[in-house]
């Protein structure tokens, strides 16, 4: 999530990334599809991603792919965004492991346990916390899923049904509601791209809110499943069957995700303050904000604020408080390492010219009515195979902007399509952020979470698809 004016500039103007390989023909597709077929064997996601990103770099460099290979990892661990992502999803945890260490996560699921009486409640209440954590989807993922994993087991809920009901009032619910880092950022976009003057990104980008169809329809859904109107799907059937028959929450093969979680125990010698758990949750929304959405800035004072009263108040002493805050960060290391081969993939289809390629395919099928159907469907495959929202959006939105004036088509129609299509990867892929977070936070694996979340995502998709060929040819 890129996080401010000056990034969005470094962005749209970056020559740190090669030129990408010209004539390269559908060959570009076979890195991805490396990856997801070794996921769907393995469900190990960060082997599937550095071998489809090493078979991407033999077909750039030819035998000189190991010297590729270092400089591509440089290149992806020194960007500014991805140590960014680094800083924020560890000290995330960190801040997560002061309250559970505090008692301060139990104390609030208790307090929540008083008004959620089943599994609809208690499905219902996850959705609505998530929405109150729209400010940004980092936060709305590993706050939301870590407090919530203990009352949701209670009703035998599967963990990755948990992870959806999170991860659909993650992205999407950050995307609808402007004041946040997705607006931030896309506003900024909007302006560099010259599709609204200086000023007016975020005008702009509200007035395209009605048409993020994909990012509506995401959030309504899930009302929807937590009553059961909409039943359990496929994978999603077997995992609640799972939790019902046998209280078994945590799926199998996610042992290790839920070890990770449970590392750090509150202490029984501090008596648990739910005030403790709510104020620097408000921190955090309220310093995020003020700060220019940033969302680093915010986990730092909330952090630093905890900090200082758990250590003015004598709750720990400093030992116990620093070795939390390093434990915290320790959790996080695993889906990091996801999101860091992940970005390793994205560099290396950003040489290739996987997004480029894929539209100059879908260019013929093009009409002013039809573009932002096939903008929606283009770019949420790209987005989907990828893993990458934002990033996505930076290299196809100078293409987008030219192909909507050349067609005559409806601008914010298109930009709907576009953020829509953004909100699908981001919310469908299982090695996008979003998923590998949310899946860390709820405690399943990331494939688990996808396979699971995959039916509802194409639903959404389906209409959102349905919802753009109408508006298009009214």
């Amino acid at each position: 999530m890129v996080h401010s004016m000056q990034h969005i500039a470094r962005l749209m103007s970056s020559s740190a990334c090669p030129d990408p390989v010209e004539d390269a023909g559908a060959t570009i597709l076979i890195p991805t599809l490396v990856v997801f077929v070794l996921a769907i064997l393995t469900h190990r996601p960060i082997e599937s991603l550095i071998t489809g990103s090493i078979v991407g770099l033999v077909m750039i460099h030819g035998a000189g792919f190991v010297g590729g290979f270092a400089e591509t990892s440089i290149r992806v661990m020194t960007d500014p965004d991805v140590a960014w992502v680094i800083l924020v999803c560890g000290f995330m945890g960190s801040l997560i492991g002061i309250l559970i260490r505090t008692g301060s996560t139990s104390s609030f699921t208790d307090t929540m346990s008083r008004y959620v009486k089943s599994k609809t409640s208690a499905l219902m209440a996850s959705w609505i916390l998530g929405i109150f954590m729209f400010v940004d989807d980092y936060l709305n993922s590993l706050a939301v899923g870590s407090a919530m994993r203990s009352l949701t087991d209670k009703y035998r809920i599967s963990r990755e049904k948990l992870a959806y009901v999170v991860d659909s009032t993650a992205a999407p619910i950050s995307v609808i509601i402007p004041f946040s880092t997705w607006g931030v950022f896309f506003a900024g976009l909007i302006v560099a791209n010259g599709i609204a003057p200086e000023g007016q990104g975020l005008d702009t980008y509200i007035s395209a809110i009605p048409y993020m169809l994909y990012a509506w329809v995401a959030v309504l859904l899930v009302p929807l499943v937590a009553v059961g109107i909409i039943p359990s799907l496929g994978a999603m059937r077997r995992a609640d069957l799972r939790a019902e028959t046998t209280g078994v929450t945590v799926p199998p093969e996610a042992e290790h995700i839920e070890a990770a979680n449970q590392s750090i125990r509150p202490r029984p010698d501090i008596k648990p303050r739910m005030a403790l758990f709510v104020v620097p949750m408000i921190t955090l929304v309220a310093a995020t904000l003020y700060f220019d959405k940033d969302f680093l800035v915010g986990i730092y004072i909330t952090l630093g604020a905890t900090t200082i009263f758990i250590l003015a108040s004598r709750l720990m002493n400093m030992h116990d408080t620093f070795n939390t805050i390093i434990d915290g960060f320790k959790m996080m290391v695993e889906p990091l390492g996801v999101l860091v081969a992940a970005f390793i993939l994205k560099d290396v289809n950003d040489v290739l010219g996987l997004a480029p390629y894929i539209v100059a395919t879908m260019e013929p099928f093009l009409t002013a009515e039809s573009l932002p159907v096939v903008i929606f469907f283009s770019m949420a495959l790209v987005a989907f195979m990828t893993g990458s929202n934002w990033g996505v959006f930076v290299i196809i939105l100078p293409i987008v902007t030219a192909l909507t004036n050349n067609l005559g088509a409806d601008m914010t129609l298109v930009l709907g399509a576009t953020l829509s299509a953004s909100t699908f990867g981001s919310h469908a892929c299982f090695y996008s952020d979003a998923t590998v977070l949310t899946a860390q936070a709820a405690g399943c694996t990331p494939y688990q979470h996808a396979i699971t979340q995959i039916p509802y995502a194409l639903i959404g998709a389906t209409i959102a698809i349905i919802g753009y060929l109408i508006l298009g040819y009214l």
